[in-house]
Formats: structure tokens, sequence, C-alpha cells
């Protein structure tokens, strides 16, 4: 926009500028300020149609051709103007010499008239030819041809036969050129009471040669006198220029115009006139010439071959560097290009190399990445196989579990498992770590806690007798987890675990907690902690792990977790905690249990607001029905 508004903005200056340039013309007033406009308009009219045209062609697309037309405006356009400054420096400075010398010439043969007409006006009659006999000498020599006339009571005339009639009347006293019947002349009147002395000297081809000699030739009134000799080498060109000069009318006494002296000349010739003898134009000086032409022309050519050089080295590194982004464009990321020298475009050569290995290197990493989230992909969608799709039918108990990964997959467990004697076994866990490793590992706590209870072993006899009150041991099956875990993975491998099995009959569950964070047990409107068993799984080879018991009455709920709920902290610092998750799921306990796992992983990621989970969230809701 700022754009558009200040282009307008020059071509509305340059219209008011050409309007006000043809005003001035057209009137005939401030001729200096209209060539001034004139100047101005041309040259940028010029530079602005250079522009246009560069810009709307593919001569400049080429960074060679740009650097060629930079290097043409930055040396070989000045010393152009420099010429031409001197040429025309010259031409003004010859012809303002040659205008200056002749004018002069001329004003001081109309000086040297003036005094012999005023002694002719104040020289009694009868000595007037006595002293034109004095002076007839002096002014022949310098005014062939000239006339006298003396008017008064006795008129007199030189020569004899003079046909010089008297001027108008109302001519006062007058020294300088006069037009007489179309011919100019230099005029000397003078005055002394009623006589007046007039000495006309005729301004012929012959006088102006004379007076034009060894500066060229003049025109005076249309016609040109003297002679244009010439050159005297290659450089000495004519010039012609122009001069004013008052003239006077034979005809109308005492009023003059302007009038213009033309010069034709040479350098040499207005040197000459200068300085004399002491001036040498021969074969000397132009051979001193020709010498220094031929100094400036070798720099010249070094100053093209350095450029040249230049040139090559500059388009060489920007060729190369676009024919290597048109590599990298098609996916060559292996392209290099060739570096050579020490400059700032081998320096930008090499960092373009080193830009080119980067991007190598973070193309093999991104895809390594994209090969690695495939696989993550996979495997999240493998884990999510793993979980228990729905709960067993119970009648006694209503049973949900949830889990939120951190990241694509998780290292949380739980699971859930319908017995061969109706019992229900229920579990929950945290691998110790993330990502594929703690994954990897809760596949294998599931693997091998859904192999024991198929196998029906190990078992524990009850108060009774006989193989009926036979029943699944808790803390049997945790021992045979922790040595299994402990054999089969890396040291530093090891789970948080709480294992249950729930008779729906006495609606008794057993339970082991190995080292896991303690379920709630919310009866009668409180939220009561279990208590831990044992030590965690796979951290030691033999470890003994105790049980317990307890019953679920008809809305009692037991609600098991991992620390991803309690664990997360707000802006200040404090954890959730497992006193805030017993306020929500107290709050809450009237929902059904699906709808208490949605509010508290809500609550959780309200407190920390973090936009992303600092850890797995999983939650196991055992609700006891009538």
């Amino acid at each position: 926009m700022k754009s558009a508004i200040k282009k307008r903005a020059r071509r509305y200056i340059l219209l008011a500028l050409a309007l006000l340039d043809v005003l001035l013309i057209v009137t005939g007033k401030a001729t200096a300020l209209a060539v001034l406009l004139t100047l101005i308009l041309v040259s940028g009219s010029v530079v602005l149609g250079g522009r246009l045209a560069l810009r709307h062609s593919k001569l400049i697309w080429r960074l060679r051709n740009r650097l060629i037309v930079t290097y043409v405006f930055v040396g070989v356009v000045p010393i152009v103007l420099i010429l031409g400054l001197a040429f025309l420096g010259t031409w003004i400075v010859a012809g303002q010499i040659a205008t200056y010398l002749i004018s002069s010439e001329l004003s001081r043969r109309a000086i040297a008239l003036e005094n012999p007409a005023r002694f002719l006006s104040e020289a009694p009659a009868g000595e007037r030819a006595a002293v034109m006999k004095e002076l007839a000498p002096l002014l022949a020599d310098r005014f062939p041809g000239f006339q006298v006339l003396v008017t008064g009571d006795q008129p007199y005339h030189y020569p004899a036969d003079s046909n010089l009639e008297a001027p108008p009347d109302g001519w006062g006293k007058y020294t300088g050129i006069v037009n007489r019947k179309g011919k100019y002349a230099l005029m000397a009147l003078a005055r002394s009471g009623n006589t007046q002395a007039i000495i006309l000297a005729p301004l012929g081809s012959t006088e102006l040669g004379r007076i034009a000699a060894g500066l060229g030739s003049v025109n005076l009134g249309g016609t040109w006198a003297g002679l244009t000799l010439d050159a005297a080498n290659a450089f000495d060109f004519e010039a012609i220029w122009y001069t004013e000069f008052p003239e006077a009318n034979w005809d109308l006494p005492n009023k003059t115009k302007t009038s213009i002296l033309e010069v034709s000349t040479r350098p040499s010739l207005v040197l000459a006139s200068v300085f004399g003898d002491r001036v040498d134009f021969g074969l000397n000086t132009l051979i001193g010439f020709v010498v220094i032409a031929i100094l400036l022309a070798i720099v010249e050519m070094l100053s093209v071959v350095i450029s040249w050089s230049m040139t090559r080295s500059i388009t060489s590194a920007a060729d190369n560097l676009y024919h290597g982004t048109q590599r990298i464009a098609k996916g060559d990321f292996a392209h290099r290009i060739p570096v050579k020298g020490r400059d700032q475009l081998a320096a930008l050569g090499r960092s373009f190399n080193e830009m080119s290995a980067q991007l190598e290197s973070l193309v093999r990493i991104t895809r390594e990445k994209e090969r690695l989230e495939s696989e993550l992909t996979i495997a999240s969608e493998v884990q999510n196989q793993l979980f228990p799709r729905n709960p067993p039918p119970m009648r006694t108990i209503e049973l949900i579990g949830a889990c939120e990964p951190a990241r694509s997959v998780s290292g949380d467990y739980y699971d859930y498992l319908l017995l061969p004697n109706g019992s229900l076994a229920v579990a929950i866990g945290d691998v110790a770590g993330k990502g594929i490793s703690a994954a990897l590992l809760m596949a294998s706590i599931q693997s091998i806690m859904r192999t024991q209870l198929a196998q029906g072993m190990p078992m524990a006899a009850a108060a009774g007798n006989g193989p009926a009150c036979a029943h699944f041991s808790t803390a049997a099956i945790v021992s045979q987890l922790n040595r299994q875990l402990y054999a089969n993975t890396s040291p530093e491998k090891y789970a948080t675990f709480f294992f249950g099995i729930y008779d729906e009959t006495s609606r008794m569950m057993t339970y082991t907690n190995a080292g896991h964070l303690p379920p709630l047990l919310f009866c009668h409107g409180k939220a009561i902690p279990l208590e831990v068993t044992g030590t965690v799984v796979g951290l030691f080879p033999n470890m003994s792990y105790g049980e317990e018991s307890i019953e679920l009455c008809p809305g009692d709920m037991l609600v098991a977790y991992t620390d991803g709920i309690t664990e997360p902290e707000n802006a200040y610092g404090e954890e959730f905690g497992s006193d805030r998750l017993a306020e929500t799921v107290l709050r809450h306990r009237a929902s059904e249990p699906h709808e208490i796992v949605a509010k508290t992983m809500e609550a959780v990621r309200h407190w920390s607001n973090a936009p992303e989970l600092p850890d797995d969230m999983t939650v196991l809701i055992a609700k006891g029905i009538a």
C-alpha cells in the first residue's frame, strides 16, 4: 500500500514539474529555472525508464549480468561522464575565451575612435584638416576605409570623396557598434557645442577577419569572416560559442538592442592566443598524450581483468549455491558444492555444505523417528489389546478400570480375570520408568499373572477340609511373580503391585500389596487406606509377602490407583495427593464408577494444568452392589 502511494506521488511530482517547465518555456520567464527543470525531468525520465526496463526484462536475472551492469554504472559511466565533462568544459572555456578576446578587441577599437572624434569636435573649423592630417595615418592602419564627418557651420568630410551624411537628429555622445543600412561599423560620436564629429569604421569580412586572426572565424550579422585552421590533433575539436553585444541603429538615435556575436574556434587556437609561443601543439604534445592514453588503457585493462576474475569467483559461488539448492530441493542431501579460497564466499559455501550435512542427518533422524513413532503406534495398539475390555459379569460387585498413558505406551498395569472357581482376580501395578521398556515389563507381568491363574496354582487351604475349601493364595502368586521378574529382567527393573482375589459368596477380598500406593476403601463415608504387605516385585530374589482380607458390602467402594494420580504438582509445587483423591471420590460417590474415574482424571489434569501428563494415570474401582 505504501509502495503504491509513493509511486503515485512520484508521478504527480513529475507531472507538476513538467507543467511548470512548459509554462516557463512558453512565457520566457526564469530561463535558468526552465533549463534546470528540463535537466531534472530528462535525468529522472532516463533513470525511471532504465529501472522499468531492467525490472521487466531478464537481463539482470543472472548474477553475472547484474554485476556487469553494476560495473558499467560504477566504472564506465563515471569515466564517460568525466570525459564528457572535460569535453564540455573545454568547449565552454575555449568558446568563452575566444568570444571574450574578440569582443574585447572590438571594444578597444571602438574606444580608440573616441578621442580622435573628440579632438575633431573641439578643433576650430580651420584646423580640422591639420588635425586630420596627423590622425589619418594612425587611424588608417587599424581602421581601413574609415570615414569622418564633422557637422556645424563648416561641415568637414574625410576623405574628400566621402559620402557620409549626418545622422538623424537626437544622437548624443556614443561609442560602439552601429548598424547603418544593414551593415555593421564601429562608430565614435562626440559633440562640442553645435558641432558633432563622427568617425565611422566599417566592420566587413576583411576587418572582422583581422580582428579574429589566430582565433578562428567570426559571424556578425550573418557574415562569417576569418579562417578556421586545421586541427592540431585528433582531440582539437571545433568549438562554436556565442556572446551578446549592444547594437545601435543609425536611424534610431540613442536606442540600442542586444545582438549575437558567434565565434568558431579550436582549443589549440585559444591556448596559442593566451600563451603565445610557449604552447607546442605539435608532435611532442601528441606523443605525450598518446603515452598517457596508453598508460590509462593498461590500467583500465588490468582493472577489467581483476574485475572479471572477481566476477567469476562471485558468480561461480552463486551458481554452485543455486545448483546446490536445486539438488537439495530434489532430496539429494548428500550433494556438496566445491569450495575454493578463504573469503566470505568460501565461508558461505562451507556453511552450505555444513547445512546439507545437517539436513542429511536431520532427515535420517526424522525417518528413524517416524519409524519409531510407527512402532510406538503399533505398540500402543497392542497394549490397548492387553488391557481388559469388559469386566466379567458379577452379581455382587461392579468393576471398572482405565489407563491414560503419558506417552504412546504406558508402564502402568491393571487387569481383572474370572477364575475357574468363580472368584474374581484384580490387579494394578506401576512399572518403574516410562516408554517401551516399561510397557514391555508391564506385558511380562500380565503374561506371568494370567499364566499362573490359568494353571490354577498356587493354592492354599482354608479353615475347612477338602479341595472345596482351598483358595488361591495372593501372597504365593506375588512371590512367584517376584522370582520370575528378578530372574528374567535387568536389576534396575521393578514394579509396585497390588493383587486381590474377590470371593463373591462371602464378599471377601483377599489382597497382597507389594509396595504399591495403598488403595482406598470407602465405607460409611470414610476413606480407609489398605495396608502394604510387602516390598516391590522384581528387585530382590527371595521376598516373602503377606496378605490381608476386607469385606465389600453393598455401597462400599475400593479405589486402587497409581502415582500418576497423586503425584502431579500445581504451579506452587503442591502434589494432588491421596487426600484430594478421597475428596474427589466422596464428592462423586453417588455416580457410576466410570463417571468417578473420568471426574478423578479431570481433577488431576486441572490441578497440574500441564500441557502433557507427567506420568501415566491409572484408576481401578470395585464397587459393592446388592
